[in-house]
């Protein structure tokens, strides 16, 4: 019977994990609105409770972190009703496209400036 129990929990958090990290994606979002999920209040609870992935001890597994930027826009009615608009969520996905050039860059300078300071280290200890 346990071992039943675990699997189900181990399906339930696959299952959670994957939709939790759907959210990232505008387009489904407008996909969601436009099928009038985000009208359903029992949906709008489901993302309610499924804020528990911002805490650190699940958090670590999201391969796309922005997803709980995008799960705590969703608690706001506002936010969901805008999201039936097309132009919102091509807005949205030309934001985040932006954010991650800008992050990569930004990461690539700050790796080569921490190696330039590791070989300078390196030949001053020569």
């Amino acid at each position: 019977m346990q071992a039943q129990h675990d699997t189900g929990n181990r399906l339930r958090f696959q299952l959670e994990l994957e939709f939790v990290q759907c959210l990232a994606n505008p387009n489904y979002l407008n996909f969601l609105a436009q099928r009038g999920y985000f009208k359903d209040k029992a949906f709008v609870n489901y993302l309610k409770y499924l804020l528990y992935w911002k805490e650190p001890e699940y958090a670590k597994y999201l391969k796309y972190p922005q997803c709980l930027h995008m799960l705590e826009l969703l608690q706001y009615e506002h936010f969901r009703k805008e999201l039936v608009n097309a132009q919102c969520a091509k807005f949205i996905d030309e934001q985040q496209i932006l954010h991650w050039q800008h992050y990569s860059r930004k990461r690539m300078r700050l790796q080569q400036a921490l190696a330039e300071q590791q070989q300078q280290n390196n030949t001053s200890v020569k």
